[in-house]
């Protein structure tokens, strides 16, 4: 008798996986019935990390939409299921815990029927409580392992964290190979162990194309047992996306395996549409190299995700290398080079830092640390001459157990900086916080919403949240759009004033300054020199000074604000960016004269 293998449609990731915003809850609501007509898929990815916070960026209710979005799944019968991060939930950084229990109440009203959970770091003691937490809420319980490749990361490694996540209750164990370098043996051989010792707990794989392995890891999981395969469609397939469909249904089938038929005229609908989509304005936010599959990514393990933002850090960084390498008589760079170096930096210093899986948060944490070095290095200066705060967490231990040891100069590194490592649990310094946002709701006249579902995203998007009842975000989103235009050369309602700057040039500041420091954008979004928007010419005065670690300007990004630090000591010399600006994560926004 043939084996039946379902398919589950990742229409969150597949746009999250491409560019930074998600379609809107009509668009959603509009494809939602093809994707049915379709009648190919046992379940479909709705929501979870980053789409609630895409949603207050836009100025819509995101429990609005995510009801919304996930009803005509529910009447069909077909499954939904979010992502969360564990000790992180929703968001990038630590959750207390009430905030994370609600959570599950709330998605599971809501129409949310599975909660994929992962810890970055794959610390079981971050992933028990989501699973004990969607069980008390009705939920699936779906626990996954960050699949990783390096000498830490065995079969018996995965097997004994599987066998931990069965023990806690996990009904589901899903393989999320998010960077796509797994090896399909290798994989296939997880599996069948799981699959050996847990006859009956279901196994999903989720593997983003990437290097290209992921069609053979698919037929190989599917051939040790798997009863779920994560799939993409056109036009938001392959790439560093997911692999599409049709061809994975052809494969399978072709091996022998049941797999359901696809109806073509809806699968072509739903294509038209996602396009229709990306026309109407979200392709002005997917990066074009994000449709390119790489297999430079099988050495350094980064996720083909952030392939897009890593070209444009390279990009921002590339003339203030080269001037530093002038500055030390060496030899400049093409960005073909740098693109290699950053690679072979990242394989060098990912095991030091104690061989974390490559995925969000920490893949960024490692990339940013491994750019900075070659920064370094080109000023002569030694690797990890100053790592930031969200790195040091990570490699403190504040985030969770890491995999690996810390390389001998890393935990030097720490205790000249008088930092201690912390080996408690990762919960613990996060004390529950529903009843001062209960409070804060109570003051400003805001209705907790249904199952408490507005207080549970004021709980877990703060800041977000009040921009989004203020009705700042949708002004935001509304004038980073119009810029999105303009820069694409598409009509535009209204231009924003332009306050003309003195020309940028990095080379210049280099050679001036030999001992300038660039102060970056610690992520994607709007410059924010001064809190008035509406000033674009705002600017701090050239000589101003700030102290190491000290906020040089803001950065407003989809979840909130993000200090841009002085990384040392040291005196404003040059400004490239004005009020309001976009910039990519790691772009120079200015830089520090230092005494150095």
């Amino acid at each position: 008798m043939k084996r039946e293998i379902k398919f589950s449609l990742l229409y969150r990731d597949m746009w999250q996986s491409s560019g930074k915003y998600v379609p809107r809850v009509d668009q959603l609501k509009q494809i939602a019935p093809v994707i049915i007509d379709m009648g190919c898929f046992a379940r479909v990815e709705t929501n979870g990390g980053a789409f609630e916070q895409v949603n207050l960026l836009f100025g819509e209710n995101p429990n609005a939409a995510v009801r919304a979005w996930t009803a005509p799944f529910n009447r069909a019968g077909i499954e939904t299921h979010m992502l969360e991060r564990a000790l992180n939930a929703l968001r990038m950084n630590p959750v207390p815990a009430d905030v994370r229990r609600l959570m599950f109440k709330v998605k599971k009203a809501q129409g949310t029927d599975i909660a994929r959970s992962f810890c970055g770091l794959n610390d079981p003691r971050n992933l028990q409580p989501s699973i004990a937490y969607a069980k008390a809420a009705g939920m699936i319980a779906q626990a996954a392992m960050s699949i990783t490749y390096g000498q830490v990361f065995t079969v018996d490694y995965y097997a004994g964290l599987a066998d931990k996540l069965a023990d806690f209750g996990a009904d589901e164990i899903c393989l999320k190979d998010m960077a796509g370098i797994g090896r399909p043996a290798f994989l296939g051989k997880i599996v069948k162990t799981i699959k050996d010792r847990h006859p009956k707990l279901v196994v999903q794989y989720h593997g983003h194309s990437g290097p290209g392995f992921s069609v053979a890891s698919m037929l190989e999981v599917a051939r040790a047992g798997a009863d779920y395969i994560d799939v993409a469609m056109e036009p938001l397939s392959w790439g560093t996306s997911h692999p599409d469909v049709i061809t994975i249904q052809a494969m399978l089938r072709d091996d022998g395996f049941l797999v359901p038929d696809i109806n073509m005229k809806a699968y072509m609908e739903a294509r038209r549409l996602t396009q229709s989509f990306i026309d109407d304005f979200l392709g002005f936010f997917i990066d074009p190299s994000n449709k390119h599959m790489s297999s430079l990514l099988v050495g350094c393990g980064l996720p083909g995700g952030m392939m897009g933002s890593m070209m444009a850090d390279l990009r921002g960084m590339h003339s203030a290398i080269n001037a530093a390498l002038r500055q030390n008589n060496k030899r400049e760079v093409s960005l073909n080079d740098l693109v290699v170096q950053l690679f072979q930096e990242v394989e060098y210093v990912w095991p030091k830092l104690g061989c974390p899986p490559l995925v969000t948060p920490f893949s960024q944490y490692v990339k940013n640390i491994a750019l900075m070095n070659i920064l370094y290095m080109a000023q002569g200066k030694p690797r990890f001459a100053a790592i930031d705060k969200d790195s040091w967490n990570m490699i403190l231990g504040k985030m969770g157990r890491l995999p690996g040891e810390l390389s001998p100069e890393i935990v030097a590194l720490a205790k000249a900086n008088n930092m201690e490592f912390y080996t408690g649990d990762p919960q613990a310094p996060y004390p529950d916080a529903l009843d001062e946002y209960r409070k804060e709701m109570q003051e400003n006249g805001w209705s907790p919403g249904k199952d408490d579902e507005e207080l549970f995203e004021l709980a877990m998007h703060d800041r977000q949240y009040r921009d989004y009842k203020s009705g700042v975000a949708k002004e935001r989103f509304t004038k980073e759009l119009e810029q999105a235009r303009e820069k694409a050369g598409a009509p535009i309602v209204v231009v924003r004033p332009v306050v003309e700057m003195p020309a940028f040039d990095a080379a210049a500041v280099r050679e001036r300054y030999p001992t300038a420091w660039p102060v970056q954008a610690p992520a994607k979004g709007q410059v924010i020199w001064q809190y008035d928007l509406a000033d674009v010419s705002t600017a701090p005065v050239i000589g101003t000074a700030f102290k190491k670690g000290a906020p040089v300007c803001y950065v407003q990004t989809y979840y909130g604000l993000e200090p841009a630090p002085a990384m040392a000591d040291g005196q404003l010399v040059q400004v490239e960016t004005r009020q309001g600006d976009v910039v990519e994560k790691n772009q120079i926004i200015a830089f520090l004269k230092t005494e150095e």
